[in-house]
């Protein structure tokens, strides 16, 4: 039989259990989850000034969006945890699918084909070292 709970024990043990890591998200960016790895995986480890300065001379366009959210996760371990930003270091960083806009592009002999614009939920957690 399972264990009885009242709502404020089951929220207590789930909020302990809670990832206390400053983090940023970003839902819906219109960059496929592959296009983003591209750069995620090139600031995986590092510290957050290295970081910076690998997103400021990439030339994708996903590395704009992901230094935007790499500055407001610097900004979250600030003022939400009073964490010193040169301490800080990239610790995790991902890329999970979004909805996918479909399209339909007109071709020849009346035929139509069908466009993808893929989106994707980017993730960043930092920690101090």
């Amino acid at each position: 039989m399972a264990k009885k709970y009242s709502r404020s024990q089951y929220k207590k043990e789930r909020n302990a259990q809670k990832d206390t890591r400053p983090s940023a998200t970003l839902s819906n960016a219109r960059v496929s989850v592959t296009k983003a790895c591209f750069v995620l995986d090139a600031i995986r480890g590092k510290s957050v000034q290295e970081a910076l300065g690998i997103l400021l001379y990439n030339p994708r366009y996903a590395s704009s969006l992901i230094e935007k959210l790499l500055k407001s996760a610097i900004a979250n371990a600030e003022n939400n945890n009073g964490m010193n930003p040169e301490n800080l270091y990239v610790a995790e960083c991902y890329a999970n699918k979004g909805p996918t806009m479909k399209r339909v592009k007109p071709r020849a002999q009346g035929r139509a084909y069908r466009i993808e614009h893929r989106m994707s939920h980017i993730t960043v957690v930092l920690d101090e070292r």
